[in-house]
């Protein structure tokens, strides 16, 4: 009964039987933007955060408390007080998963922050105040946005360069090899991450493989891809090589459940066995 609960409220469908949360509980805090955080149901949104979809994976006494929000930076997610909230919920014992970098690397003065500088100092005192609540944070890069370009040759624009830069427009012919556009943002958080001892989970290396492996063309399924009048929330379509939809945020929530059932054996015992593999 507790597996199909999970299952139905991953799914963004309701379920009124829960049983009272077990004082023994651990709670895995999720803090990022918006490849991570809860999206709307209504209109039936096909946008999903992979942290939305992270209960589907566990067993056991644990919960998660997604705390992503859209459009945040390690700089805004501060700023706005949403660290300080979380802060106050986070007891000995237990998780911070921190994923930030789509928005810091925006040009915007509320949000933007600098490789090796600021974003290295954000994410130093999420790790730093963590620790400090006898928590134990976990540090990730950016998942991969899908970003084909043409080959030499090819016609490349086929939006303005502004939603060229939003990464929202889509090439009038893709190329076959994906390629990077989060920088040196991808670096911090590893770097961090030895510095203070911390773990590191390299999500965009295991969603870069996913995604050239699939191709451009099937790799189209895991993003929000719409074709007009399917859905209510978006009836002329949408093309969004960023966001994840249902699939593709089950999909990357297992990439990460595999990842730390392999570097961290302690959390092994909330993850559902036939899930991950070890080898």
């Amino acid at each position: 009964m507790k597996l199909f609960s999970t299952l139905l409220l991953a799914a963004g469908l309701p379920f009124m039987m829960q049983a009272a949360e077990p004082t023994d509980t651990v709670t895995v805090f999720m803090i990022g933007d918006s490849t991570m955080a809860n999206k709307p149901l209504a209109k039936e949104n096909q946008e999903r955060g992979w942290g939305q979809m992270l209960p589907v994976y566990l067993q056991g006494n644990i919960k998660v408390d997604n705390h992503a929000v859209n459009g945040r930076s390690s700089k805004s997610f501060i700023n706005e007080g949403r660290w300080d909230k979380v802060m106050s919920l986070i007891r000995p014992g237990d998780y911070v998963i921190i994923q930030f970098g789509h928005n810091d690397e925006k040009p915007k003065n509320d949000r933007h922050t600098d490789p090796g500088s600021t974003f290295d100092e954000n994410l130093r005192r999420f790790v730093n105040d963590t620790k400090s609540k006898g928590a134990t944070p976990i540090l990730m890069n950016s998942i991969v946005r899908r970003n084909f370009p043409p080959m030499a040759g090819q016609d490349i624009a086929s939006e303005s360069d502004d939603k060229q830069k939003d990464w929202k427009g889509m090439y009038p012919n893709e190329g076959v090899i994906l390629v990077d556009t989060h920088g040196a943002y991808l670096d911090s958080p590893r770097n961090v991450a030895t510095e203070t001892g911390v773990t590191f989970v390299d999500m965009n290396k295991l969603t870069h493989e996913l995604v050239q492996t699939l191709g451009a063309n099937n790799s189209r399924d895991l993003f929000m891809w719409i074709s007009p009048n399917t859905y209510e929330f978006c009836p002329k379509g949408k093309i969004d090589n960023t966001h994840l939809n249902v699939h593709g945020a089950l999909i990357v929530s297992r990439l990460a459940v595999n990842a730390l059932a392999k570097q961290m054996p302690e959390l092994r015992q909330y993850i559902r066995p036939e899930i991950y593999n070890l080898n």
